[in-house]
């Protein structure tokens, strides 16, 4: 049975300009070293300065390994819930998003979906064979991944916390749902390097 693996990954840690620091590197690198035994095919990385430099950071351990950006994995709001969606810890962060911001962040979230949530496609010899692709992306991104594959409700993106260079692995197979691997996995990260989403000092 033909298998699609990605390898979802938040970009290293950045500083308030949005560009890697010397931790974000130290995190990506460490990514890198865990990804170089398996098979990967193929790199995608946002357009983001912080996700370019974490992605090439990482394929320096897959020598030969194919380094590409994709449009569809920038940052931004996936979907923009109704007020009846959203839970109260979420109550006025999407007060700023006008209509047609929900709808072009919709349209990104859609073509991401569209683009990699699926099995391979067929070659010219008609053959399926298995990918393993890495997608360097940002906390909303997987977590609008994570959600599709669940089939869980739009709104349910939120909520859906990714540290930085945790790992999720998806894997796709025809006739099947999606199975979800693994989700913010950080175990190739030494504790002074995990982020949970915990209070400062907290390293569970």
């Amino acid at each position: 049975m033909t298998t699609r693996h990605l390898y979802l990954a938040r970009h290293g840690a950045a500083n308030a300009f949005g560009e890697l620091t010397g931790i974000g590197h130290r995190q990506a690198s460490l990514l890198g070293e865990r990804l170089a035994g398996v098979p990967v095919d193929a790199v995608w990385h946002s357009p983001l300065p912080r996700a370019v430099a974490s992605a090439h950071e990482l394929a320096r351990h897959l020598p030969g390994v194919p380094v590409t950006e994709a449009a569809e994995l920038v940052d931004h709001v996936p979907y923009v819930p109704s007020a009846a969606e959203t839970p109260p810890s979420w109550a006025g962060f999407f007060d700023g998003y006008d209509d047609t911001e929900a709808a072009s962040g919709q349209r990104l979230a859609e073509a991401l979906v569209a683009r990699f949530a699926k099995v391979p496609g067929t070659t010219t010899e008609g053959a399926r064979p298995d990918t393993h692709e890495v997608l360097v992306t940002h906390a909303y991104q997987i977590a609008w991944l994570v959600r599709h594959a669940l089939d869980a409700p739009p709104s349910r993106w939120l909520g859906l916390n990714s540290a930085n260079t945790a790992l999720t692995v998806i894997e796709y197979r025809s006739g099947l749902p999606p199975t979800i691997v693994m989700f913010n996995d950080m175990s190739h990260l030494p504790a002074d390097l995990r982020w949970t989403g915990f209070p400062e000092g907290m390293r569970p």
